[in-house]
């Protein structure tokens, strides 16, 4: 069997990489990200999918139901697949959160949130492996940091560490991963967490521009470490 992780589509928030860590918004779907899933109907078994999971948040869920047709006894609701609680950062723009996180490091709360980054990404991961416990085929529609993760472990160098910031991942393209490989990948991932291995080393005074997946700049932020290279980082998660 089957497990197939991915994005929930386009909102008008995340178009505009602001953040939102709130479940209680109401923040659905635009047009394009309506739009997008029909792309992906030729790429999930959606007539043999015996489990759905989705996060609490209303844009997953919306992904979830339009990808159903209709709510069945199959759907699963899981805050562990929650995004990140940004706390004071909740509906700012991404990159203010970037420049906290790039000078505070992935392991400590933001001012009024309930995790650090590191937490967050444990809580995703535990949310995945416990998909294993519902029949397969599974499709599980969560947020953009779990994908970029398990997208950042696929695409790795060997012995490369976990970094601070991930490449952005795409709206509604799923990461298929086997029964058998997932328990190996989740604990490779939570071994990496562990071990501490992260690229923080913050307090440098070159500025860095960041930009979006289009390579657009999105802003110039000061005091950017040399070791997330952020230049050539896509960051929203939202």
């Amino acid at each position: 069997m089957t497990t197939y992780v991915l994005r929930h589509g386009q909102t008008n928030y995340s178009k505009r990489y602001l953040v939102n860590g709130d479940p209680t918004k109401h923040i659905h779907l635009n047009e394009e990200g309506r739009h997008s899933l029909r792309r992906i109907w030729t790429t999930l078994p959606l007539h043999s999918v015996a489990t759905w999971l989705t996060s609490e948040f209303p844009r997953a869920r919306q992904t979830t139901s339009l990808l159903m047709g209709v709510p069945s006894a199959g759907l699963v609701v899981d805050p562990r697949l929650n995004e990140l609680d940004y706390g004071e950062f909740e509906s700012s723009p991404f990159l203010e959160y970037a420049v906290w996180l790039d000078t505070h490091g992935s392991r400590k709360r933001p001012p009024g949130a309930s995790e650090s980054q590191r937490e967050g990404i444990r809580r995703m991961l535990a949310g995945v492996l416990g998909a294993l416990e519902r029949p397969g085929p599974r499709v599980l529609v969560g947020h953009g940091l779990l994908v970029s993760v398990l997208l950042w472990y696929r695409d790795r160098a060997e012995g490369e560490a976990m970094p601070l910031f991930f490449p952005e991942a795409p709206y509604v393209e799923p990461v298929a991963i086997p029964d058998d490989e997932l328990p190996i990948l989740i604990t490779a991932l939570l071994s990496d967490l562990d071990s501490g291995a992260c690229r923080e080393i913050t307090g440098a005074s070159d500025a860095a521009i960041l930009r979006t997946s289009e390579g657009s700049t999105v802003a110039n932020v000061d005091g950017v470490s040399p070791s997330h290279s952020l230049d050539k980082k896509d960051l929203p998660h939202a």
